[in-house]
């Protein structure tokens, strides 16, 4: 699979790296523990991740970049998903959050609007709001 197909964002490769961006932070703490197993397992199902490219992804961290999104909606629907790894545990470590600011950046935030974003998003996120309430939220 090559670099341009990764990032090619009619291709089911695209979700595919998203994926592995969501396994990526689920395991930043060392293990993936059961609820995230579970909230990765839903969005497999979501993404279209065939058990093949699960089981690749499980087994290989960082594998896949995280791909820039041009609309600002579709940014903020990632880095939704991205939060509901993040608080599947029920906590945010501190490499979580150095890692969620990473990939808030790759998906095109700009460094302070990422920290904004972050800081807003711990405060608010349970995990239970609809996407539409999220993005009102963070504007």
């Amino acid at each position: 699979m090559s670099i341009k197909d990764l990032y090619d964002s009619n291709s089911s490769n695209n979700n595919l790296a998203h994926f592995g961006s969501l396994a990526s932070l689920a395991a930043v703490d060392g293990e993936i523990g059961d609820e995230e197993m579970a909230v990765l397992k839903q969005f497999a199902h979501k993404l279209q991740i065939t058990d093949a490219e699960f089981k690749e992804v499980m087994k290989q961290e960082n594998k896949y970049p995280i791909n820039h999104q041009v609309s600002y909606e579709k940014r903020l629907e990632r880095f939704y998903d991205l939060m509901k790894i993040i608080i599947a545990d029920h906590e945010v470590s501190d490499n979580e959050t150095v890692l969620l600011k990473r990939y808030a950046i790759g998906l095109g935030f700009p460094n302070d609007k990422a920290d904004k974003l972050i800081e807003k998003s711990v405060a608010i996120f349970t995990g239970k709001i609809a996407f539409e309430d999220f993005m009102y939220l963070v504007k």
